[in-house]
């Protein structure tokens, strides 16, 4: 029933100092100096000397259906298991279809978030794909995110990409007002998440539709903008005029800019960090270079970060925002998600401090990585 956190060194991801902990069932219920434990029945001590204390990390674009699929039907990717999640620090998803609206939908992946649910992850997902008009459930993407509740917004839809439908701005403008709407009768973020290819007009068809358009800027997130250094170059661009981006986990140095990289250049130029999201893209494909088959990891979300931190040792804070309270306040899920207060939920990542690895991962209160090793496996994990 309780948990009790001990000397840790806390980041709501603002730095706290060395605290206490207390979760009482799914909720954080004290943070203070010194939370004393003697009176406590059943409760968990939990030694975090010498170790971070940190929100769990949001991943809001993951192919936990499985992307892929453009290669044939052999290159279609498997479902994600829930390991494959919690060892990157993970505590909540976003799941995306992407390119295949063909051979996956939307039912399928609002079932896949369930199962997960039932593991123990916290899921929502997009409705919508590449495509326009796109997937849903309910015949209209307005409905789905109305009506459903893991649904917050439509996505990945897909700009200057070769696997686009080559949208129109009047077909962007639709998609936008449905998700606006769906939005506000439902109390969600409504947001449109747009996939930003390698083609030549980069960001250009979203900015053309924000300047010809009411639309708030702050509900479009484009992703993949590190995926090549004009299209990033564009992306601080859009970031200083207010708008969201979000960059790629494991992205190379040679086409684009690894996220330690973009990091560093984000700094540089003093653009807005509040605004600066980092996904996986994780268990999509990875174009092949002749070498078989690639896969993107979840952990490549971790490691990422654990870059960024151990070697490039950027402020610990500010790296991360951008994988908690950044993405939570994007998609409306703080301050339930995303920080370490009292009364919001008990995701908490602790890592070790030496080295920045995984200690433990508590989802809802709930252990599910201890000592680095996963402890709860997925339903059909042990087979």
């Amino acid at each position: 029933m309780f948990k009790l956190l001990k000397n840790g060194i806390c980041y709501a991801p603002q730095y706290l100092g060395k605290k206490d902990i207390l979760i009482v069932l799914n909720k954080i219920c004290k943070i203070d100096d010194t939370v004393p434990g003697e009176n406590l029945r059943d409760v968990e001590i939990i030694d975090c000397t010498d170790k971070i204390i940190c929100p769990g990390f949001i991943d809001q674009h993951l192919h936990i259906t499985g992307g892929g699929g453009e290669e044939g039907f052999i290159s279609r990717i498997p479902e994600i298991k829930l390991s494959e999640i919690l060892v990157a620090g993970i505590t909540t998803v976003v799941g995306v279809l992407g390119f295949d609206s063909i051979t996956r939908n939307i039912a399928g992946l609002l079932a896949k978030a369930r199962a997960l649910e039932e593991e123990g992850l916290n899921t929502y997902i997009y409705t919508g794909s590449y495509e326009v008009p796109t997937a849903t459930i309910t015949g209209k993407a307005m409905k789905d995110i109305t009506l459903i509740d893991k649904i917050i917004g439509i996505g990945e839809i897909a700009i200057s990409d070769h696997r686009s439908s080559h949208p129109t701005i009047d077909m962007l403008r639709e998609v936008a007002y449905e998700a606006r709407l769906g939005g506000l009768l439902s109390k969600k973020a409504g947001i449109v998440h747009i996939h930003v290819g390698d083609g030549k007009n980069g960001l250009r068809p979203l900015k053309e539709l924000i300047e010809n358009s009411d639309f708030p800027i702050d509900m479009f997130i484009p992703t993949h903008l590190n995926r090549n250094k004009n299209l990033f170059h564009q992306a601080i661009e859009f970031a200083n005029s207010g708008g969201n981006i979000d960059l790629t986990a494991g992205q190379s140095s040679e086409s684009g800019y690894s996220i330690p990289d973009a990091m560093e250049l984000l700094l540089r130029e003093k653009v807005a960090m509040e605004r600066v999201t980092v996904s996986s893209d994780g268990n999509g494909s990875i174009p092949s270079t002749g070498s078989g088959p690639s896969v993107g990891k979840a952990l490549q979300l971790f490691e990422d970060i654990r870059i960024c931190i151990l070697d490039r040792k950027l402020d610990l804070t500010t790296i991360l925002k951008t994988v908690s309270e950044n993405v939570a306040k994007r998609i409306k899920l703080f301050p339930g998600k995303g920080t370490l207060a009292e009364g919001s939920d008990g995701d908490i990542l602790i890592i070790n401090k030496q080295d920045f690895s995984i200690n433990s991962v508590i989802i809802g209160g709930e252990k599910f990585v201890d000592n680095g090793l996963v402890i709860r496996k997925g339903f059909y994990e042990d087979l």
